[in-house]
């Protein structure tokens, strides 16, 4: 549980850096500022969790011994992020921001970003385990 609990922390740490860069880089850019509706904190708390969220999915499909539905997993969070997106589509932005047209632009590609980190370290984490059943085979 613990290897499985940081694996969401590391890549809710790295999409959360992620976002950050790619907040500052659109923003900054495009010359629009969204600060008054997303803030880092929001941004690292999404981040987070959704990455744990992802490796609960992940424990439980371990603790049931049902790590062949690895990839049904993988598919609905994909799912999950693309459903995601409604949220930033459907909302109504205050009057006084400028270009409110530019604002699904900023956050829906970070709506992709904590699937993309926990799924891009997974191998990390995987493999220490593969070369611990791969010892307990040989013995």
């Amino acid at each position: 549980m613990k290897k499985i609990f940081i694996h969401g922390v590391v890549a809710g740490i790295l999409a959360t850096i992620a976002s950050v860069i790619y907040n500052n880089l659109y923003q900054s850019t495009l010359g629009v500022s969204f600060d008054k509706i997303i803030n880092i904190g929001s941004v690292f708390g999404a981040c987070i969790f959704g990455c744990v969220l992802i490796s609960v999915a992940n424990f439980v499909l371990f603790k049931f011994k049902k790590e062949n539905l690895q990839g049904i997993l993988n598919v609905i969070v994909v799912v999950l992020s693309f459903v995601s997106i409604i949220g930033p589509i459907s909302m109504t932005l205050p009057l006084d921001v400028e270009f409110p047209e530019m604002f699904p632009g900023l956050v829906i590609p970070m709506h992709f970003f904590p699937a993309l980190a926990f799924f891009a370290i997974d191998p990390f984490f995987k493999q220490s385990s593969i070369k611990s059943a791969t010892k307990l085979d040989n013995i």
